[in-house]
């Protein structure tokens, strides 16, 4: 297995060779006929850090050149979001060019006008992406749930789905999150997933805790593992810092609240492969409980609603797909699950799909935006 595995990753990495150097050939003609530049080794060897800046700034983070190693994989994040859209725009941009050079148009024209076009395009993404990654806002559902909850009539529950949690969301962002639940003042707090980016080790170096603590419900705050919680091979550390907060993480179990509703927790899908416990199916959760009371279910990734239907839960909660976060990946988000984001009623279950809170990779959102979901439920 490990020359085939060596095979594919020098396979992997000239593909991307091949498609860096495309990009940054396509920005030295730009570049050198914008402003007459004549020698492009600097360019090429700032091009290239760039364009592994991400891979270096991870071999490197465990290192004493941490400060600059958190900077090349910030700078790497967005580097991925020019990697797509370059893919998308330069090819069309070529195309362009070489027609209006075949027409006999000038280098000014084909190289400067077109390269000039295709840059403030890419630019416009990129800012735009950035200000819709860290500006979130508010979609509110409403359900209603045909079953008593004792003393209950209605419920507000705030859920943040992915707030990924590490080098490139940070504090900051977090913060907005705590200052959006605390106006939404909610009975309830779900947060279903992907907490973590990978990796705990920033989450307890920047003391992320300390504010994620301050997210505070009459009825509890709630969380389960997502994907990335599992990839960061860190799960224990991360329940008992879960703990520490007041956050209760549900690992394949089910929590009567105040004796009028349950909330049940489901491991993410990927615990089985990252050498955990497969996790247990939802008949087995539901089976112990009193199913005259509502049931509300976190699961971080939505790809199994039928079965939440089959088993009489009535409000799922999920995140996982981002939305694809750049648009065109929502269009394979979207043949990926029933439901990618948004609200889906199938049979008595309610399911709610967030875009998510925080990104993976650049912080860059195109087509989605960071989002908390308020849901108010009526029972009865």
């Amino acid at each position: 297995m490990k020359p085939r595995f060596i095979f594919i990753f020098i396979g992997i990495l000239l593909a991307y060779g091949a498609i860096a150097f495309y990009i940054g050939w396509n920005g030295w003609m730009f570049l050198s006929a914008l402003l007459g530049l004549e020698h492009a080794g600097v360019y090429a060897v700032c091009f290239g850090i760039v364009a592994f800046s991400y891979l270096i700034g991870r071999a490197a983070y465990g290192t004493p050149l941490r400060p600059a190693a958190v900077a090349l994989k910030l700078i790497g994040s967005y580097w991925f979001a020019v990697l797509e859209y370059a893919l998308l725009i330069l090819p069309i941009a070529d195309v362009v060019a070489l027609l209006l050079r075949a027409a006999g148009a000038s280098e000014s024209v084909y190289i400067i006008g077109v390269g000039g076009i295709a840059f403030l395009l890419m630019a416009a993404l990129i800012l735009r992406g950035s200000w819709n990654a860290w500006s979130p806002v508010v979609r509110t559902y409403r359900v209603q749930v045909p079953k008593r909850a004792g003393e209950l009539d209605k419920l507000t529950i705030a859920m943040a789905s992915d707030l990924h949690l590490g080098t490139v969301v940070g504090n900051r962002h977090l913060g907005r999150l705590v200052d959006i639940v605390e106006r939404m003042k909610p009975d309830l707090i779900l947060l279903p997933g992907d907490i973590l980016d990978d990796d705990i080790e920033p989450f307890l170096r920047k003391n992320m805790s300390a504010v994620l603590g301050k997210l505070k419900a009459p009825l509890g705050v709630y969380a389960v593992t997502g994907n990335h919680e599992y990839i960061g091979r860190k799960v224990p550390e991360f329940i008992a810092a879960m703990d520490a907060i007041g956050i209760r993480v549900l690992m394949d179990e089910a929590e009567l609240v105040g004796g009028s509703f349950y909330v049940i927790g489901r491991k993410d899908k990927a615990s089985a492969g990252f050498g955990g416990e497969a996790r247990k199916p939802i008949r087995e959760l539901v089976a112990p409980l009193d199913r005259s009371l509502p049931l509300i279910l976190l699961d971080h990734q939505p790809s199994d609603l039928a079965g939440a239907a089959e088993q009489g839960i009535d409000l799922s909660v999920s995140g996982h797909t981002h939305r694809g976060q750049m648009m065109p990946n929502h269009l394979i988000t979207r043949r990926l699950f029933e439901l990618d984001w948004g609200y889906l009623k199938k049979g008595g279950l309610h399911a709610v799909v967030s875009s998510g809170f925080g990104t993976w990779g650049p912080p860059v959102r195109i087509g989605s935006r960071s989002e908390v979901i308020r849901i108010e439920v009526e029972f009865g």
